[in-house]
């Protein structure tokens, strides 16, 4: 019984002994480097660029009482420097397509803190609270903001000419960041952004608003160019392809056309 014993415990043993022994020799048949080097942490995966320089800009979309439309513009005309004495605006326009009785503007910041500045100072302004602000904030049903970078590879470009019109394209994009649809995204922009079609403005991306969003400016000459580049593109293989590979990533959109204002610095 005891030599039983000890003929299992030896056969037991070489098969443990046998078994390590072809799992090393299996390790490294597939990477020698696998057998003798313990494996590494994964690297973290970022969804997409990092953000570069600290410059934003704030969409700020105002939806005004419909009777009231015509006496915020000119109010706004009249008092828009008070408001442009404490930071930079980018341009300012109504929206004529997309959205009744709307108004949309950008402005630029450096910094957060810059921001922040801002509106504490106006917020002390005697002249832009009684001169401005309590006689427009009963003007509006709504006010709605936004903070957006430019994408990497887009920067902020002004029209050929003045008098032309834009449009906001703004894009719900799938959760998963540029580093899913990125580049996909801006070969379909890109495609429309060439000569005889529209002249891209700048293309954004959102950091506070609805997340996953992109916003891209477009300027044209009139109302009516805009709808002729438009039937283009849609005979236009290249630009076809490049939208239908961009298209899968894209949740919803919107388009909003945009006549700038008289006192716009982006006209």
């Amino acid at each position: 019984m005891t030599r039983l014993r000890l003929f299992f415990c030896h056969f037991t043993l070489n098969m443990l002994k046998l078994r390590s022994s072809s799992l090393r020799s299996a390790a490294a048949l597939i990477s020698p480097a696998a057998a003798a080097v313990p494996a590494q942490p994964r690297a973290h995966l970022s969804t997409g660029p990092q953000q570069k320089h600290k410059t934003f800009y704030e969409f700020r979309t105002y939806c005004i009482r419909p009777d009231q439309n015509a006496a915020f513009l000119k109010l706004t005309a009249e008092k828009i420097h008070l408001r442009t004495a404490h930071s930079e605006l980018i341009g300012y326009w109504s929206v004529e397509y997309g959205g009744l009785n709307q108004v949309f503007h950008i402005w630029k910041y450096d910094s957060y803190a810059q921001r922040a500045a801002v509106r504490a100072a106006l917020a002390q302004d005697p002249s832009w609270v009684s001169q401005y602000l309590s006689k427009v904030l009963p003007m509006l049903t709504s006010q709605d903001n936004e903070v957006v970078y430019l994408v990497p590879w887009s920067s902020l470009k002004s029209p050929p000419q003045e008098g032309g019109v834009y449009e906001l394209v703004s894009y719900q994009m799938r959760p998963g960041g540029p580093a899913v649809w990125g580049n996909a995204f801006q070969a379909a922009i890109t495609a429309h952004d060439a000569p005889g079609y529209a002249k891209l403005v700048g293309a954004f991306h959102s950091e506070f608003g609805q997340l996953n969003t992109v916003h891209t400016l477009w300027w044209f000459e009139s109302a009516d160019q805009r709808a002729t580049f438009r039937q283009k593109a849609h005979n236009d293989g290249r630009v076809v392809a490049a939208v239908r590979n961009s298209f899968i990533h894209l949740d919803s959109q919107k388009n909003k056309l945009l006549f700038p204002c008289p006192f716009s610095p982006m006209k």
